[in-house]
Order: C-alpha cells, then sequence, then structure tokens
C-alpha cells in the first residue's frame, strides 16, 4: 500500500481548510493509499515535517495549503523519493494556475476532494527546483519592488486575503513612490550584466503577478534552466509601465526588459535589496546566489501539468 502524509496549513488562504482534511483523507485511502494528517505551525515545521516524511520513505506528502506552504514542503523534500502532491487552497495560487488545479474554497468545498482524487493515480514526474542563497522555489526569486511589496504584506491576517488584489497593488503603488530601484551587477553562465533596475526576477514558471501575466511563456518545469527578467527604471510610471506591459505580453520585446536564461547566477549590489521567493519574504543581502537543480523533486503531476515538461 502507498504511504503518505497529508501536511495542511489552517492559517492558508481565505477559508480554513483544517474541517475538510478527512474528506481527502478518505479519499486517498479509497484509493489505495495509507495517509496520516499533520497540521503545521509555522514554515519552519512544514520544512521538519516535509524532511520527516521524507526520511520515512514515504511516498508522498500532499501539501494543502498556498503558494508558501508548498515552497516549504519543497524545502523538505528537495533531494528525496518522496514525491510532492499539490493540493492548492491558498490566496493566490499560482503554482495551482500553473498546474490547471482549481484551489479549495468553500464556496466549492468539493475541489480539495477532487484535486486528491486526481493525484490519487496521477503519474510521478521529475521537476526542477531553484534555490536562492538558502531557500528553495518553485516559482521565482525576486529581488528589488516586488520583494519590497511582499515584505510589506506579510503576515498578514485572514480578512485581508478577502482584499488581496487590490491591497497588493495599494502597496505595490506605495512602495514604488518611495522606490528609486537599485544597481546590481549580475554573473549568469559567464555573462555579465549591470544596471539599475526597479525589479529582477528569477522564474521557473511561466506565470506572474499572481497568475494574471505570463513573464517566460515557454519556461518548462524540467528543462534544467531559469530565466530572470531584469526590469530598468526607477519611479512608479516605470513601474506602471512593467506591469501593464508585463499583463500584455510586450515586456518580451521591450527595449527596457532584458531577458537571460541561466543554470546558475550571481547578483551582487553595493545597497542591500529585499528578497523573496515564491511570494515569501526572505529578508536582505549584497549578494545573491541563485541557481536550477535539474528534475531535483518528484511530483505527482496532474494532467494539465504535463504540457510543461520537456521530458515525459
Amino acid at each position: 500500500m502507498r504511504s503518505a502524509v497529508i501536511i495542511y496549513n489552517p492559517a492558508a488562504g481565505r477559508f480554513n481548510v483544517k474541517p475538510f482534511i478527512k474528506s481527502a483523507v478518505r479519499t486517498l485511502e479509497a484509493a489505495g493509499w495509507q495517509v496520516d494528517a499533520a497540521e503545521t505551525l509555522s514554515g519552519a515545521h512544514t520544512i521538519e515535517l516535509a524532511k520527516q516524511a521524507a526520511a520515512e520513505k514515504r511516498e508522498a506528502v500532499f501539501a494543502v495549503g498556498g503558494d508558501g506552504t508548498i515552497g516549504n514542503v519543497v524545502n523538505g523534500l528537495m533531494g528525496s523519493e518522496t514525491a510532492l502532491g499539490v493540493l492548492p487552497a491558498g490566496t493566490a495560487n499560482v503554482w495551482s494556475i500553473e498546474l490547471g488545479l482549481r484551489p479549495f474554497a468553500w464556496t466549492h468545498p468539493w475541489t480539495l476532494k477532487q484535486n486528491a482524487a486526481l493525484l490519487a493515480r496521477a503519474p510521478i514526474h521529475s521537476v526542477d527546483v531553484g534555490t536562492c542563497n538558502q531557500y528553495s522555489f518553485m516559482m521565482w526569486a525576486g529581488i528589488g519592488l516586488d520583494a519590497l511589496t511582499v515584505h510589506n504584506l506579510e503576515p498578514r491576517v485572514r480578512l485581508e486575503k478577502f482584499f488581496t488584489l487590490p491591497e497588493y497593488a495599494a502597496k505595490t503603488i506605495w512602495q514604488a513612490l518611495q522606490w528609486n530601484g537599485v544597481e546590481l551587477r549580475l554573473w549568469a553562465d559567464g555573462v555579465e550584466v549591470e544596471g539599475h533596475y526597479i525589479v529582477a526576477v528569477a522564474t521557473n514558471i511561466r506565470h506572474y503577478l499572481g497568475g494574471l501575466a505570463e513573464l517566460s511563456p515557454d519556461a518548462y518545469l524540467d528543462d534544467g534552466l531559469l530565466d530572470i527578467w531584469l526590469f530598468s527604471g526607477n519611479h512608479l510610471g516605470d513601474a506602471l509601465r512593467h506591469a501593464y506591459n508585463m499583463w500584455r505580453g510586450h515586456h518580451i520585446s521591450a527595449q527596457d526588459v532584458r531577458r537571460i536564461t541561466f543554470n546558475s547566477l550571481r547578483i551582487e549590489s553595493a545597497s542591500p535589496f529585499w528578497i523573496q521567493t515564491d511570494g515569501e519574504p526572505r529578508g536582505s543581502a549584497q549578494s545573491a546566489e541563485i541557481k536550477i537543480h535539474t528534475r531535483a523533486l518528484r511530483m505527482l503531476m496532474p494532467p494539465h501539468g504535463l504540457e510543461l515538461l520537456k521530458h515525459r
């Protein structure tokens, strides 16, 4: 019998998922899994629970929560034989948008069971994982305005999560009024770049801006590559223009935007810059090492996710 742990975050998202965990357990058990459930108390606790599941040789960990919860589970599973199954129940749920999974909400609580049933028989594929300094990420590592906004947003009380988009937009605009960008020097697989940027974001996936835009429309989850997008600028007008161009898909050909594809990247600055990974605040630094670890994570892959794989 296949063995798994459901790690769930009751503080994630707009609605407490805890009362519905038993339905996911029953669904997986009906499909032939032996399942335990564990409530996580913090990000560090999530990592420890995932590491414990890997040490116990569990076949899978099903992560119930938002993008931050999923990222912390990845920190614990990376490099192990234990596969990740994503049962989205967060606020933005960009990772679930990428995979084509509908997130849990009290208005459609059946999605937790549906996703569990879908993943119970899903194939396992290996996908890439990025690292930024000591933090792993599935989606992005961001420097500049987006990281500054994340640091001013998190942590949030549950009521605030009902107004995520307007709150994020308002916070970003407020930060952009005070943010003049940062001078960065980058070395990416032998390519050296220097400039003044309002945002620098390394991405492993296609979506960005809460899932509203496709930043890297041709990204794959298992190609051993990351893209870093460098957005030049130093004021609110630049930030709004870049956001609009991303939403319209015009950033790809914009003259004040540069894309570099890489395996390993080093970023340095004379002044500290804020860092975020997968929407989680990661403090400030004057240097960052960003790397891709090729197919370092096993995943239960839903049907839409198969389209994001180069090696099937």
